[in-house]
Formats: C-alpha cells, structure tokens, sequence
C-alpha cells in the first residue's frame, strides 16, 4: 500500500491528506523536466565556452598544421630565391660576360603581375593574408624561374656559335704593323691637326705610305663602302653580334655594300682623303652603336710585350692625323 502524505493547514490547525492524481502528477513531472531541460542547456553552454568538443579540437588542431607548414613553406621560399640570386649573378656577371652579352634588366627578371586582382578568390579564405602572401611568392618564383631558363637558352646558343663569334669579332690590327712603327695617335683626348684644338678622337691612327694594304679585322659583311665628309674614302664592316669597325681615309676602295670578307681580306689601301694631314689609316670600332677603343680587340696579333709598346707609343702622340 502506498505511503499517504499529509499538509498542515494553519487555518484549521489540522493536517490534511494529500489527495494525488494523474493531473498533478503530470504537471510535477513536466516542471521537472523543464527544470532539467533548461539546467542542461545552461551548463551545455557553459560547457562550450570553456572547453572544445572533438571536433572543433580536430578542426583547430588542422589549422595549426596548415599554419605551420605555411611557415615552412615561406622559409622554404627564401631559401629558393637565395640559390636563385647566385645563379642571377652569376648569369649576368660570369656567362654573358664571357660571350659579351648584356645582363638581363632586373625589370625583367623581377617583373610584377599587372591588370586586375589575381588573388581576389583567395580574399574570403581564412588565413587570408597569409596565403595570398605564398601564392604572390610562388608567382613571382616561377616567373624569376621562367626568365632564368630563358637566359640559359640563349646562353647555350652563344657557346654553340663562340666559334664563330670570335672569328667575327675585330681582332687584329687593319696594317701590317710588325715593328709597331706605324702606331701613330690612338683613343683620347688630342690636338685636332688642323682646328687646333683639344678634340676626343675616337679611334687609333696608323701611320703607312699612300697604297698600304688595309686589311678587314674580322668576318663580316660590308654595310659601307663610299666617301664621308671628314672621313674622306670610307669601309664600315658589320661583324655581327654587335660589332662593326670603320676604316677611313683611304686611297682606294676594295670591296663594295654586301660584300662578305673574311679576316685578312683587303678591303682598300692607305690615303689621305677627307679632312686629313698626312697619309694614314683611322681606325674604329663600335659595339652596340657605341665607339669603343681599338687597342682593345688586337689581341690575335700582339704579344703582351707588344701590345705595351702599341699602347705607349699611341698615348705619346698628342695630336692626331685628323
């Protein structure tokens, strides 16, 4: 038999039975759940704020190792550029040097990515900065990386065609000079023969009879061949590979525009044409459009002994023959 329960009554000063029913045992037991319910959500969500259910560890955790190796990758990065730069440097100061060519600008090999924002799909990603960051890196890498193969092809090809380069390349002197007797003014500041004054002359003098033997310097093809105002009878050769020599105040042409000669190849005879004092060879060279000093490309023909003389002998001459 169940227990019976009983309430005080203050009114009556007696206790009264409680009568239980279905009704009022229902509404205690859904106040109950209520409670419980309402309990358990609180604590879920203090719960939450203090601690990481396993999937939020799990996810969190992801991200640490994504961040990490983001970092690896940077340092990675510079490592790459580090090698990259040396193999630069080397590129532009060691290889096209020895072939004579110019270095690639930095412009180039550091060129950036214009038009619009290639990284806006990356911008709502988390981490944003960071991978948009590495990705602009790798870009720019792959594109230093490009550039860099593209300069070792060209390379590749210079050596291949060397040979041929230097035979090309003006390389002996444009007289028979054996005794260096015929040196006369060379590159520098001299007395211009007629205006009397300090003028540069561009080029080296070589002093020989009306009717001497002018020889070609180097393979190439006649761009040249008349009479220019101050340079009286003129040959201009176009080497190649950016060379061209000049051959002024002859007596005599021998050659004509398109000509292919050879090293040694006469190409005129010593005079005394245009503005000029006395019988004589003036000799130029030019790389890439710009007048470089000839004593500089004898190197065929004079010994280190020799080429001292030639040099003291043209820096002696004060004033030129035109």
């Amino acid at each position: 038999m169940g227990k019976t329960n009983y309430r005080f009554n203050p009114d009556t000063l007696s206790f009264d039975k409680i009568e239980r029913n279905i009704k009022t045992l229902v509404k205690r037991m859904l106040g109950y759940l209520s409670t419980s319910l309402v309990s358990g959500v609180i604590f879920f969500l203090i719960f939450l704020q203090f601690f990481d259910p396993p999937k939020t560890k799990r996810l969190k955790r992801q991200n640490e190792q994504l961040l990490s190796q983001y970092n690896l990758m940077n340092k990675d990065f510079e490592k790459i550029s580090k090698v990259l730069e040396d193999i630069q440097n080397r590129d532009d100061n060691i290889y096209r040097v020895i072939f004579e060519a110019e270095p690639i600008p930095s412009t180039v090999r550091m060129a950036g990515f214009g038009g619009a924002n290639r990284y806006s799909k990356l911008e709502e990603m988390d981490n944003a900065d960071l991978i948009i960051s590495t990705t602009r890196k790798l870009d720019i890498l792959s594109k230093r990386v490009f550039v860099q193969a593209k300069s070792y092809d060209e390379v590749a090809k210079m050596a291949l065609s060397k040979e041929k380069m230097i035979a090309s390349m003006p390389s002996i002197m444009p007289v028979s000079n054996n005794d260096l007797k015929r040196t006369a003014s060379g590159w520098g500041m001299r007395i211009h023969p007629i205006y009397k004054i300090l003028r540069f002359h561009y080029g080296m003098d070589f002093a020989a009879a009306i009717g001497t033997q002018v020889f070609a310097t180097g393979i190439g093809v006649v761009k040249a061949a008349d009479r220019e105002t101050g340079y009286g009878n003129t040959v201009v050769i176009d080497h190649g590979y950016g060379y061209e020599s000049y051959y002024a105040h002859l007596s005599r042409i021998n050659v004509q525009i398109g000509q292919k000669v050879s090293r040694g190849d006469v190409i005129g005879y010593v005079g005394s044409t245009g503005t000029s004092t006395a019988p004589h060879l003036h000799y130029e060279v030019s790389k890439n459009g710009v007048k470089v000093n000839p004593q500089n490309y004898y190197f065929q023909d004079l010994s280190p002994a020799d080429y001292e003389r030639m040099i003291a002998i043209s820096s002696n001459m004060g004033q030129s023959f035109d």
